[in-house]
């Protein structure tokens, strides 16, 4: 089973699966996660500039190899970008690319309308394929549906079964945005992974629990990336599509939802 992709709402087509940068430190440790993750096949490599490991990132790209066009880099704008007219360019020098093909708003600031513009702004100029926000949510998250003359293309939130922000898609259909999930293994909280549910059918699929999780995120449309920086984790998280979970097995993890974060930045009221 080949490895899916979701179409945005501009057309552009986003590999679901990819890598996440959070706290990986910068270097030979972030060189080597990247540069081992594309030789798996991932295609998607999500950093941010507060990471600072965006250098390292863009460094394993150029050194792999692998056509430029070929992988989906994803960075984010922190709070101090928000009205920085170079911001964009700086970030392009970080990653030494020509472009990148997401940038979002990481969290919220009193500042967000103007780090908006710039986004809209880059995306005219050609300096990323499609923009969105990071942890956005109730009031705010409408507030900037109707303020962005560009609809978000992605919007990135906490979400694993424990917390599916089951009221999202309703909210965005209308503006087509895509929904991203971080902690998609929930933070790897021992109680989520050891759910007898995924215990069952990680025996019948020959798969781990958190492969389970993980497959479920993809059946459900939801765009993630898990972060890691063992070459075992990182081999095991992409050897998700090759079994299918049935519909039974899908309702069997919703069930499990408790409105539970475990970051208060994914809390949508």
């Amino acid at each position: 089973m080949a490895q899916t992709t979701i179409t945005l709402n501009n057309g552009v087509k986003i590999p679901q699966f990819g890598l996440g940068m959070y706290r990986v430190k910068k270097g030979d440790v972030s060189e080597t996660a990247v540069r081992t993750a594309l030789e798996l096949g991932y295609r998607h490599i999500d950093t941010a500039h507060i990471y600072g490991n965006e250098a390292s990132v863009g460094k394993a790209v150029r050194e792999s190899g692998i056509p430029r066009d070929q992988i989906w880099i994803t960075s984010k704008f922190f709070t101090g970008d928000y009205k920085d007219v170079q911001a964009m360019d700086k970030m392009l020098e970080r990653l030494e690319t020509d472009y990148v093909d997401l940038v979002l708003l990481h969290t919220y600031s009193v500042t967000w309308q103007s780090g908006w513009q710039l986004l809209e702004q880059a995306l005219v100029e050609g300096k990323t394929r499609s923009i969105g926000v990071s942890n956005f949510n109730g009031k705010l998250l409408e507030d900037l549906l109707n303020f962005a003359t560009v609809k978000p293309q992605v919007l990135q939130v906490e979400l694993h079964p424990y917390y599916q922000q089951k009221n999202l898609p309703a909210l965005l259909g209308p503006a087509g945005t895509a929904i991203e999930g971080w902690y998609p293994l929930g933070r790897g909280n021992r109680t989520l992974l050891e759910e007898p549910v995924f215990a069952h059918l990680g025996k019948k699929y020959g798969k781990s629990n958190a492969q389970i999780i993980l497959r479920w995120h993809i059946q459900e449309g939801t765009i993630v990336f898990p972060s890691s920086t063992n070459p075992e984790h990182l081999a095991q998280n992409i050897d998700i599509f090759d079994f299918e979970l049935t519909d039974e097995e899908m309702n069997q993890v919703r069930a499990m939802d408790k409105n539970q974060y475990l970051n208060g930045f994914g809390k949508h009221e």
